[in-house]
């Protein structure tokens, strides 16, 4: 069972952002998409009552899901200091589902925040399952920087809006293409 402490908060800021533009789509008739909660069991409190170490009740899939424009989506935010993603992070029951979405006509990815480059991306599942596979068959334990394509970097607006959208609309374009 995973266990929660004050390291849990790490990328609050990014998910933050993601949580205005979420807004900021909804507003617009642009997607309606959620951050959807883990379900979490207090097990220490603070003096002041905040939740200081939980356990999880059950495993998470994704950090936000919902649709846009008629197309399910579902993704999770990651966060790195470094030149890669550190795989260690995602689970094999993420993909899963990020896999068993995508079958189902959504679309899944994961939102990355690069803080040393101060850049952000959009990751399709089919390249974080190439890496994940990697990783587990002895490979590489992260994912590189140079593996985030530029078609799918991802630009935070003058009204503080991340849109990821621009991302994942080239990303379903370039695959209607390849699957005709």
């Amino acid at each position: 069972m995973g266990y929660w402490n004050s390291r849990g908060l790490r990328g609050s800021a990014f998910e933050e952002i993601i949580n205005f533009t979420n807004e900021a789509y909804r507003k617009n008739g642009l997607a309606v998409v959620q951050k959807i909660p883990t379900p979490i069991t207090p097990v220490k409190l603070d003096e002041s009552k905040r939740i200081t170490l939980a356990y999880f009740d059950k495993q998470s899939t994704v950090d936000y899901m919902g649709v846009a424009q008629g197309i399910a989506i579902c993704f999770d935010a990651k966060e790195t200091g470094q030149k890669s993603l550190p795989i260690q992070n995602i689970h094999r029951h993420q993909i899963e589902f990020m896999e068993d979405f995508n079958r189902q006509n959504g679309a899944a990815f994961l939102l990355v925040h690069f803080s040393l480059y101060g850049e952000y991306y959009f990751l399709p599942v089919e390249v974080l399952k190439k890496y994940y596979d990697g990783a587990e068959n002895g490979g590489r334990k992260s994912i590189p920087y140079s593996a985030f394509e530029k078609r799918y970097e991802v630009f935070i607006e003058k009204n503080s809006i991340i849109n990821y959208l621009e991302a994942l609309n080239t990303y379903l374009i370039n695959k209607n293409l390849s699957d005709d």
